[in-house]
């Protein structure tokens, strides 16, 4: 039976998210899994005027290729793939998978290896993005997998990504657009500072943000969304952090992340659950043990982490940091195959000061 919540979630991504225009070319990609979704999408970028073209992957033929690739193979880059990253006006990415942990026993190494090759298509895409030659979101389709991480039912989980993405609201359009002005005051706070100090149970960091603009996150790059962030002055960051919350990670489960970071560089790491895989992928090259993201979560419909950054990175009561590839349109220099954001609770007595100003307390913004 069709729902229709994802007719609205389809029609929110095209025409507020993605803004889709006659004649744009309109990649939608998704596991088969995400078939219902990628359909309704197809469905509204015809109505929007656009030329829709479904991308299919499979991730056991991706398995396949990490398990008996020989390194040629594991290096080689589709230039189809490439193609179609330089030249489309729209992409729309839907994530959703059946085994969330296919990658599990693959080898990190390996993993380390394909993303390393496919880091000028990356930051290709990165540059495009940032300029907005290209138009992208990101968006999750319920799958019974994805609920099960989640620890929850299938139902219980499609009211949670629906409610996380305000379609359950009569105009979802309008919702959104109440985000952007709210946290506009926030990025207007924000601009022109220079010093910012995050302090709590989970952390003890400071960094510099001059002329490092904070960016407005409001459901046009992801959805759903709800942050403001920047990437800080490379070389600034010092301190350490906890990661309250686990972080799904190309198949592995990290648990109990803890970074401390020197002149911008994590020079130590350590996790409960899965440090070998942390350490490997910030040995993935020379960026990847930067810190290229500072971010806050402002999203207050989510108040539950399910291990999927998608949703856990726009916590209301959160912030994040993401080691790897900064991001140019916050003036981020850093480069790197890898941008993985990890999550961490400020509700039991975080703040956050910026020039020596009270920006944030206890989940909470205190200057709103």
């Amino acid at each position: 039976m069709r729902d229709p919540r994802l007719a609205k979630l389809a029609e929110l991504l095209v025409n507020y998210s993605n803004e889709v225009k006659p004649g744009d070319w309109s990649l939608i990609m998704g596991e088969l899994v995400t078939l219902p979704l990628l359909r309704e999408l197809y469905r509204a970028v015809l109505e929007a005027g656009g030329y829709p073209e479904i991308v299919l992957s499979d991730p056991e033929s991706g398995l396949l290729r990490v398990q008996l690739g020989n390194d040629e193979q594991l290096n080689w880059v589709s230039p189809l793939q490439e193609m179609a990253l330089d030249k489309a006006d729209v992409l729309f990415r839907v994530l959703g998978t059946d085994n969330t942990r296919r990658l599990s026993s693959a080898d990190p190494s390996k993993l380390s290896t394909m993303r390393a090759a496919a880091r000028p298509m990356f930051e290709n895409y990165i540059k495009r993005a940032s300029t907005g030659d290209l138009r992208w979101v990101i968006a999750r389709f319920p799958t019974e997998a994805n609920a099960q991480e989640a620890e929850m039912s299938l139902m219980e989980y499609e009211d949670f990504v629906f409610q996380a993405c305000m379609v359950d609201e009569e105009d979802p359009v309008a919702a959104w657009r109440q985000v952007q002005a709210d946290q506009d005051k926030i990025v207007a706070w924000l601009e022109g500072k220079k010093k910012l100090v995050a302090k709590g149970p989970h952390l003890d960091l400071q960094m510099s943000i001059a002329d490092r603009p904070f960016i407005n996150c409001r459901g046009d790059d992801n959805m759903p969304d709800g942050e403001v962030f920047t990437s800080p002055v490379e070389g600034s960051v010092e301190g350490w952090i906890r990661f309250s919350y686990p972080s799904l990670e190309g198949g592995r489960k990290v648990e109990g992340a803890e970074l401390i970071i020197k002149e911008g560089q994590v020079v130590e790491a350590k996790a409960d659950k899965g440090e070998d895989y942390l350490l490997s992928q910030l040995d993935t090259d020379e960026g990847a043990r930067r810190i290229g993201e500072f971010a806050i979560g402002t999203n207050y419909g989510i108040q539950r982490a399910t291990g999927d950054a998608l949703f856990d990175e726009k916590i209301g009561g959160s912030v994040h940091m993401a080691i790897g590839h900064g991001v140019p349109e916050a003036g981020g220099t850093n480069t790197s195959s890898i941008h993985w954001d990890m999550v961490t609770d400020m509700r039991d007595g975080g703040q956050i000061w910026v020039d020596d100003e009270l920006l944030y307390e206890n989940g909470k913004f205190a200057i709103l």
